[in-house]
């Protein structure tokens, strides 16, 4: 039967590609994944109870918010007016949650705690931090001059060893010393405060960094949130820290400096207030002390007088004509008072709360206010040609026009209103001056008394409430919650660990396996070397420890080999009494030729077939050895000496039933010098010829194909040839040797063979695994486990029958 019409009579069915054929590579090595992950969740929990824990510290707040209490603020927003200044309440909320983020804060805090040295207790695997109040020593750095410090920063060691202590730094200096005096050290003088005694020997990890990096270092962990509410004036502070109690000190330095640094702000304009309004009063007061003269004076030159009856009415107007004078008077005053501070050139506080009847007026007051006090924060870290202070000087320009503008307007209206009740005075007193002049000088004189003491009560009465509000200093926040450390470490997270040790454990198994099959360039079973070749396969034999097959062997082996042997039957058409030669052959050598020879021709005759087994490597002849008959070489004369004998017979080379064996053997002789002349003679014909004439099989073992041209040079002889090709052994790139030999035709009737396939490394179905019956799966002693994985693949492979049924035939392989 020819190439051709075996290929087209291709009977046996295709494993269809599943799920588990993909996984299959992978589960064989469960152990590996068991292993990893079991060393990945060790190593995992390991870290969990060795690693820092980092812990949840949480404070919060209200915010005081100014403009929600001033009516004056809400009579603008009815008008329009400030609308563009002030915003919303997130808008204000968002401006002290900047002021709370920013450095200026945060330096001031790490400055006033000494934040920036850190205190670390050394432990057998890693440090942990700890707060000034936990650390047994607190170092006093006492150099003035920290200019080293806050470039390079610096590190070192306090330890107690024997209840006494040594410094020791970087560079492994090592220096005794005492509690409370000066160690003087190569970046300067310390000394070292011990807190509380420890009796176990310690060290503490000294770190001191630059002020700005620990600002950014502290920054990035805290975290100001504003409450959900729309409308809330509320701020929620956290941060995660190594250490609770240090999380704490963080956060309530920060909200006690913050409600410092606001506090400051106001007493700065309660004082610029003050000094303001003293500096009326003094003016007043001479002023009504030379009044309090006049009066004097008046009533010594004038006895005590009663206004006529008919002038109570024209008094009467004139002192409700005296009191509107007084109030336009007042304001116009402020007005005059409040305006030669805002000519001058610098920028300075202004006095607040003054009693501005028009109510646009304390508005830009105090915004004005409030962009001195960012303008002078920001020259304490900047120069006036900054960016940002300039910009503010250009807001108070704006601001100080628009207040000039405001003050302006108002004192026009104040004198408008001052020059009418002025005009109906003087009517007024024309028509008094026909009373007696006595009277019309004392009215006068009090009237201009009336006026200076009430602007002087009034300058009393602000300069009273300015000093208690200086005095009181408000606090900007009301304290909800105090910094609470919650003990529940947040860092590392237990579940995370577990699920990273977890995907891990399983990947690294995982990527070896995949990067493994990825390079492995060998053929490892049939369906690789189908996906490479046109040329029919014959079968699988089964890697098998024993590779002796004995009388009666129900082995996963003698079964293939028991295939092998009927598919032999299929492909070469044998009739009854004709007999059969069978090659065997490979790429390369090591692919198992020898041992599927000796194999094949035990069966063959175990079946009752005369069979011959011919070794027809004579360059590396390994037959006897298999069959451990390896003395009769000696003995016995083989295929060599029968190519270079013309008058030897082929009786003669016969090894008739060599025991144990129950069939015929030829063995390869000598090694030859030329063994490719010798076979190149007819004389190995007569071999074939005789054997054909004598027996039912003949079984023959020849050269490697990718070697010698051995085998080619007898190849016509054969029947059948078996091309082996070991699992995981030939490179697939070889297999175009074979293929090439199919294609032209120079190995007669060729069929691959597979050799040492690992069955008991897929989850698919399998000779000795998937059959269920036989000696060893059959008996009572078959372990457990081999019993189970019988089961199991028996189920498996009835389920792969059923789906065979729908499946199309495979293209290469023979099966019986």
């Amino acid at each position: 039967m020819n190439n051709s019409e075996t290929k087209e009579s291709d009977l046996s069915f295709h494993e269809p590609k599943t799920l588990l054929h993909q996984i299959e590579p992978y589960l064989v090595h469960w152990k590996w994944f068991v292993f990893s992950v079991v060393i990945f969740i060790s190593t995992g929990y390991c870290y969990y109870k060795l690693a820092n824990k980092s812990y949840f510290v949480e404070a919060s707040f209200i915010l005081e918010d100014e403009k929600k209490s001033s009516g004056e603020l809400s009579g603008l927003s009815e008008i329009g007016i400030g609308k563009g200044i002030f915003g919303s309440s997130a808008s204000f909320v968002n401006d002290q949650t900047l002021i709370l983020q920013s450095r200026r804060i945060m330096r001031k805090v790490i400055e006033e705690k000494g934040l920036n040295i850190f205190y670390f207790k050394a432990g057998r695997f890693q440090d942990r931090e700890l707060s000034q109040q936990e650390s047994p020593i607190i170092i006093e750095f006492l150099d003035q001059n920290k200019e080293k410090f806050d470039v390079l920063g610096q590190q070192f060691s306090i330890s107690q060893k024997n209840q006494k202590l040594f410094f020791e730094s970087e560079d492994g200096q090592v220096i005794p010393i005492s509690e409370g005096k000066k160690i003087f050290t190569s970046f300067g003088e310390i000394r070292v405060k011990q807190q509380f005694e420890v009796e176990d020997d310690f060290t503490i990890r000294v770190d001191y960094i630059p002020v700005e990096s620990a600002v950014d270092y502290y920054r990035s962990k805290v975290g100001i949130a504003p409450n959900k509410e729309i409308q809330s004036f509320a701020l929620n502070l956290s941060i995660i820290y190594p250490s609770i109690d240090k999380g704490k000190e963080i956060l309530n330095g920060l909200i006690e400096q913050y409600n410092r640094d606001m506090s400051s702000d106001k007493v700065k304009v309660a004082k610029s207030t003050l000094a303001f309004i003293n500096t009326r009063l003094d003016h007043i007061k001479e002023n009504l002390s030379k009044v309090d003269y006049q009066v004097a004076d008046v009533k010594k030159s004038q006895e005590k007088f009663n206004l006529a009856r008919e002038s109570e009415l024209d008094l009467k107007l004139s002192a409700e004509n005296s009191n509107s004078l007084h109030e336009a008077e007042l304001q116009l005053a402020i007005v005059d008072m409040l305006l030669p501070h805002i000519h001058q050139p610098s920028f300075e506080l202004l006095p607040t709360n003054l009693g501005f009847t028009d109510p646009n007026i304390p508005v830009l007051i105090k915004q004005y206010n409030d962009f001195i006090l960012e303008r002078e924060d920001l020259l304490n870290s900047a120069k006036n040609d900054n960016p940002a202070v300039s910009k503010i000087d250009n807001k108070l320009s704006t601001l100080r026009r628009n207040l000039e503008t405001s003050l302006t307007n108002n004192r026009q209206v104040h004198a408008s209103r001052v020059n009418k009740e002025t005009s109906r005075r003087d009517k007024l007193n024309s028509k008094l001056q026909e009373y007696p002049t006595q009277e019309s000088n004392i009215s006068d004189v009090l009237r201009d008394q009336s006026t200076i003491e009430k602007t002087y009560t009034y300058l009393l009465e602000k300069r009273e409430e300015n000093e208690i509000k200086a005095a009181a200093t408000p606090a900007i926040i009301k304290l909800v919650d105090e910094a609470y450390g919650y003990k529940r470490p947040v860092s590392p997270k237990p579940k995370y660990i577990l699920l990273g040790s977890l995907a891990l454990g399983l990947l690294l198994p995982f990527g070896i396996i995949y990067c493994r099959l990825l390079l492995n360039n060998k053929i490892k079973d049939e369906t690789d070397l189908n996906k490479i070749t046109d040329c029919p396969i014959i079968g699988e034999i089964p890697y098998a420890e024993n590779q002796e097959i004995k009388d009666n062997d129900r082995s996963s082996l003698a079964e293939s080999i028991r295939i092998l042997r009927t598919n032999i039957s299929f492909m070469t058409g044998q009739r009854r009494g004709e007999s059969t030669v069978i090659y065997l052959t490979s790429t390369t050598s090591g692919e198992g030729k020898s041992f599927l020879s000796t194999n094949l021709a035990k069966l063959m005759a175990a079946s009752g077939k005369k069979t011959l087994l011919i070794g027809a490597d004579i360059r590396s002849p390994k037959i006897l050895n298999y069959l451990n008959l390896s003395h009769l070489q000696y003995s016995s004369k083989g295929i060599t000496e029968y190519l270079r004998d013309p008058l030897m017979q082929v009786e003669q080379i016969v090894l008739t039933k060599p025991q144990p064996y129950d069939f015929d053997i030829i063995f390869s002789g000598h090694i030859a010098p030329n063994p490719a002349e010798l076979l190149m003679n007819e004389r190995f014909e007569e071999i074939i010829t005789y054997a054909r004439a004598q027996y039912d099989f003949i079984v023959v073992d020849t050269a490697p194909v990718g070697l010698v041209a051995d085998t080619l040079l007898i190849g016509q002889y054969a029947d059948l040839t078996l091309y082996v090709v070991r699992s995981n052994h030939l490179d697939k790139r070889f297999i175009a040797i074979g293929n090439s030999m199919y294609a032209s035709g120079k190995l007669k009737n060729m069929a691959y063979l597979v050799n040492g396939v690992r069955f008991d490394r897929k989850y698919g179905y399998g000779y000795g695994y998937g059959y269920g019956y036989g000696d060893y799966f059959g008996s009572s002693k078959a372990p457990i486990k081999e019993k189970w994985k019988s089961t199991a693949k028996t189920l498996f492979r009835s389920s792969m029958k059923t789906s065979n049924k729908q499946t199309p035939n495979s293209k290469n392989r023979i099966n019986s």
